[in-house]
Order: C-alpha cells, then sequence, then structure tokens
C-alpha cells in the first residue's frame, strides 16, 4: 500500500502525559495530525481495548489515520488502520495475512542488519532508531545516530523512513536533512499534556518547507 507519511509522526504514551490515548489523540488532532499510533507498554489488555477503541471513534470521525503499536489482535479487533511492529511482535507476514493487503505496516529496526532484512518484508514503511539518546524506553538499544540513518535511507529506496529516538524541536530538522520521511516524536509532543496540540502545530510549521 502507497503512503504518504505527516513530516512528523506523532506516538502517545499513557506514562509520560498521564493522560488516556482517547485524550491524546484529540489534542494531537487538534493540534493538526493527520497520523497517530497509540503505545501502551503498561495498561492491561482491556484497559488498552477500551481506551484505543475511543481513540479510534474519534479518529474516524476526522479522518485521521490511527495505528496500534505491537498490539495486532487490538488492531484487528478495531479495524484500526494498522500496526507498528517490533523485533520482538508478532512476525509481519502473518500480521498482513490477518490484517489485510489494505493495513498500513510499519517495523522498527536499530541497525544495518535489521534495516535490510526489513526490506524484504511486506511493510509500508520502516522505522529506524534511536537516533540519539532516548528516555520513553527502559531499556533501549544503541544509538544508531545520523550515519547510520542516512545509510538506511539510502538502501530503502522509495520505501519511506521514519526515524525515531530523541527526536525534538531542536533536532529534527537535521534528521529530515539526512533523508528521512518522517520523525516520530512522543516526549516532545506528548510530556507536558497541556501543550500536545500547540507542539504538534508548532513542529509541523518547523518542518514545513518554507514558502
Amino acid at each position: 500500500m502507497s503512503i504518504h507519511l505527516p513530516k512528523v509522526y506523532p506516538i502517545t504514551d499513557s506514562g509520560i502525559s498521564g493522560l488516556s490515548h482517547f485524550e491524546q489523540t484529540k489534542r494531537l488532532i487538534a493540534g493538526g495530525a493527520r497520523l497517530i499510533q497509540l503505545r501502551e507498554k503498561r495498561a492491561s489488555s482491556r484497559v488498552f481495548y477500551d481506551d484505543a477503541a475511543a481513540a479510534v471513534e474519534a479518529a474516524r470521525s476526522a479522518d485521521v489515520k490511527l495505528i496500534i503499536n505491537d498490539r495486532v489482535d487490538v488492531a484487528f479487533a478495531l479495524q484500526a488502520d494498522g500496526v507498528h511492529l517490533g523485533q520482538d511482535d508478532m512476525p509481519v507476514e502473518p500480521a498482513r495475512r490477518l490484517l489485510g493487503r489494505d493495513a498500513l505496516i510499519g517495523f522498527s529496526t536499530h541497525n544495518l542488519e535489521q534495516a535490510r532484512e526489513a526490506l524484504r518484508l511486506p511493510i509500508d514503511y520502516l522505522a529506524f532508531g534511536p537516533i540519539f539518546l532516548t528516555s520513553t524506553k527502559s531499556n533501549p538499544d544503541p544509538v544508531a545516530g545520523l550515519d547510520q540513518l542516512r545509510h538506511v535511507c539510502s538502501l530503502a529506496g522509495s520505501l519511506p523512513v521514519v526515524a525515531i529516538g530523541g527526536i525534538n524541536r531542536s533536532n529534527a530538522r537535521e534528521v529530515l536533512a539526512e533523508g528521512a520521511d518522517a520523525v516520530a516524536v512522543i516526549s516532545a509532543l506528548v510530556a507536558n499534556p497541556t501543550q500536545i496540540a500547540e507542539n504538534l502545530r508548532e513542529l509541523t510549521e518547523l518542518l514545513s518547507p518554507k514558502g
């Protein structure tokens, strides 16, 4: 499936924001989000399902695409727009068979070898990182850096690349300059829950081509 990624790829996190995914989704939509990923590492399956169901409905009403991190079962049950998978999640091929050809599937990679292997998978975009030090994971992979990102973007060809890990207003431009199609951002958007919409608008404007 062909996908046009926004420059800013927002990801929710209830632990960082202190808000439900539904509330974060509403605020990101207010800030102009066209695609959102729900990322939940702590809540029970039932709690996350109920929260995600409300978020999916809000996104649909606003014509915004919503992707579920890790949880293929939740994405399937809610008919979300897609799923984002990591190295330890359900393999891409069975996820594709279950969700269908129209689902968006992204896949996380952390080094050049993983990125090369990912290019053979039926995915719609490749995520690569962490580009910088990140605090959103308790046991993060080694920092990949901008040089490896540049190499991955070259290998990926027409497949969109999303850079992730420690990206904020101070470094997002240089990440895109290395060839990434989008920057995935968590803390810099949602850590201050009262400023989520404003943070997204400001970062989007910063990365927009100047007329």
